[in-house]
C-alpha cells in the first residue's frame, strides 16, 4: 500500500523509484538544532489536538501547520533547490503513501453518507430500538459486530459503518454513545490485528514475509482479550434503560439497498483486487466509487421522474454533493499526522528509536513499547521503521509487533485511524479527552493480550 501511479506520473517518479529512494531517506539530523526544532513542533502541534475541547480548534490545522513547518526546514537544511533533491522525493514517498489513505477514507466515507442519507441507519436503529434491546446489549452488540467485520473490512471501515449505527441508536444519550464509540475504537482495532488485510500494518507484515496469512490466526485469542477487558471495565460505567422506540416507521429509501451491495461489491473488489492482483487498497475502493456513481444516475432519473408524476419541483441526487460534505477535518488531520511523522522519520527519530530499544532491551520490551509508540506516532511509520531494521526475530516475535502496532494506537484516540475518524464522525460525541479517561482499562487489556500471547505461542518463540 505504498505505489499510486497516478499521482507518482505527476510527480515524474514511479511508485517504486519514491519507496526505495524517499521512503529510505534519513538525514541523521536527530542532534541538530533543526532536529530539536521540528521534535518540538510535533509536540506542540498534539498538545493543541489534547486541548481540541477547550481551545475550540480545529485538530487539523495545528497539524498540517506543523507539517508544513517541519518539512520546510528539511529542504532548508538539506540545500533547497540547488541541493540533492533527497527532502523531495522524502516528500513525495510520504505523499504517496497519504495519497492512498486519503482516497481510501473519501470512498468510505462518501459511503457511508449516501447510505446515511438514504435512511439506512435509521431503519436499522428503529429495527434494534424496537426490540428493546437494553444501552448494555446494545454496547455489546455493535462491539461484537466491529471485532467480527474489521478482519474482513479493515478496521477503519468498519468503524465508520459501526459509528453511524452507533450515532442513530444512542441518539440523546452522551454517556452511552460516548463508551460504545470508545468500545467500537477498541474492538475494530483488535479485530483487524488477527487478519492479513483487517489493517495496513498486518498486510505489511505479510508482504515482508514475515508471517503467512494463516500465521495470523495464533493472535486470534490475544486481540479477543484486547478487547474483552476495557470492554468489561466499561459495562459497569455504563447507563441503564433502553432507548426510546422511534415513532413511526423508517423505510429505507429508494436506492438504499442497493447502495449496501454496491458498497459489500466494492469491498470484494478491494479484498480481489489485493490478495490475487497485487493492487492497492485504493484500486478498489475508487471501482466502487464509480460504481456508486453509475447508481447514483439511476436513483438520480427515478428521483426526478417520481417528483414529475407528484406534481413536485424535482431534486437531484448527487454523489459529488456528498463528497463535497465530507469530514475535511479528519482528511487534513490524516495529512498532518502523515507528514509530520514522515518528516520526524526523514530526521532519523523513528530509526534511532528502533536501533536504542531493540539493541538494548530485548525484542519483546521492544515490541511492547513500540506497540505505546504507535499510540501516539501511528502504526504505519512504526512498523515501517521495524521492517526497515530488519532485527533477526522469530516468527512469535513479529507476531508480537504486529499484535502491539495493531491494538496499541487504541490507547488513545489519535492513535489509530478508526480512532481518528471517528472523531470526526462523532462530531463532539466521542474527543481525546473522553477516550483519554479510560485509557487505564484499555491499557489492561494491551497487557493482558501481550502476555497471552507469550502464554499461548510460546512455541513459536526462539528463546529471544
Amino acid at each position: 500500500m505504498r505505489r499510486l501511479i497516478a499521482l507518482a506520473a505527476l510527480f515524474g517518479c514511479t511508485p517504486a523509484c519514491a519507496s526505495e529512494t524517499g521512503a529510505n531517506v534519513n538525514f541523521h539530523l536527530t542532534s541538530h538544532p533543526v532536529g530539536w526544532l521540528a521534535l518540538a513542533l510535533f509536540v506542540l502541534a498534539y498538545v493543541a489536538v489534547i486541548l481540541e475541547e477547550r481551545i475550540h480548534l480545529a485538530k487539523s490545522k495545528p497539524v498540517v501547520l506543523a507539517a508544513a513547518l517541519i518539512w520546510g526546514l528539511i529542504a532548508w537544511t538539506t540545500g533547497g533547490a540547488g541541493g540533492t533533491h533527497e527532502a523531495q522525493q522524502a516528500f513525495d514517498a510520504m505523499f504517496l503513501e497519504y495519497s492512498e489513505i486519503f482516497f481510501f477514507l473519501v470512498v468510505a466515507m462518501t459511503y457511508v453518507t449516501a447510505m446515511g442519507e438514504r435512511n439506512v441507519f435509521e431503519a436499522l436503529r428503529t429495527q434494534l430500538t424496537r426490540r428493546r434491546f437494553s444501552y448494555r446489549s446494545l454496547f455489546w452488540i455493535t462491539g461484537l459486530l466491529a471485532f467480527s467485520l474489521s478482519p474482513m473490512l479493515d478496521n477503519l471501515t468498519t468503524a465508520l459503518v459501526m459509528s453511524a449505527v452507533i450515532l442513530a441508536v444512542g441518539a440523546g444519550n452522551g454517556r452511552f454513545t460516548t463508551l460504545a464509540l470508545i468500545n467500537l475504537v477498541v474492538a475494530a482495532n483488535a479485530g483487524g490485528a488477527w487478519s492479513a488485510f483487517g489493517d495496513i500494518t498486518t498486510l505489511m507484515v505479510w508482504q515482508a514475509n514475515k508471517a503467512q496469512f494463516f500465521d495470523f490466526f495464533h493472535i486470534f485469542a490475544p486481540a479477543l482479550v484486547n478487547w474483552l477487558v476495557p470492554a468489561l471495565a466499561m459495562n459497569f460505567a455504563l447507563p441503564k434503560g433502553s432507548p426510546e422506540p422511534a415513532e413511526g416507521s423508517s423505510p429505507i429509501k429508494h436506492g438504499g439497498i442497493s447502495i449496501c451491495l454496491t458498497f459489500a461489491l466494492t469491498v470484494a473488489i478491494t479484498v480481489i483486487g489485493r490478495q490475487w492482483l497485487g493492487m492497492p487498497a485504493t484500486y478498489g475502493m475508487l471501482t466502487g466509487l464509480a460504481l456508486l456513481n453509475l447508481l447514483a444516475t439511476r436513483i438520480d432519473y427515478r428521483q426526478r421522474h417520481y417528483a414529475l408524476a407528484q406534481g413536485m419541483e424535482p431534486q437531484t441526487y448527487s454523489i459529488f454533493r456528498i463528497i463535497a460534505n465530507a469530514e475535511w477535518d479528519t482528511l487534513l488531520f490524516f495529512y498532518g499526522v502523515f507528514a509530520c511523522v514522515g518528516g520526524l522519520a526523514a530526521l532519523g527519530y523513528l530509526e534511532l528509536a528502533s536501533t536504542h530499544l531493540y539493541g538494548n532491551l530485548g525484542f519483546t520490551a521492544a515490541n511492547s513499547i513500540m506497540g505505546l509508540l504507535s499510540a501516539i506516532v501511528d502504526n504505519i511509520p512504526i512498523m515501517f521503521a521495524v521492517l526497515k531494521m530488519n532485527p533477526p526475530m522469530d516468527q512469535g516475535q513479529w507476531l508480537l509487533i504486529t499484535l502491539t502496532a495493531g491494538v496499541g494506537g487504541s490507547l488513545l484516540s489519535v492513535g489509530s485511524a478508526a480512532g481518528v475518524a471517528l472523531m470526526g464522525a462523532s462530531r463532539g460525541q466521542y474527543t481525546f479527552m473522553r477516550h483519554l479517561r479510560w485509557s487505564w482499562a484499555i491499557a489492561l487489556g494491551y497487557v493482558a493480550s501481550i502476555a497471552l500471547h507469550l502464554w499461548m505461542n510460546a512455541h513459536l518463540f526462539g528463546g529471544h
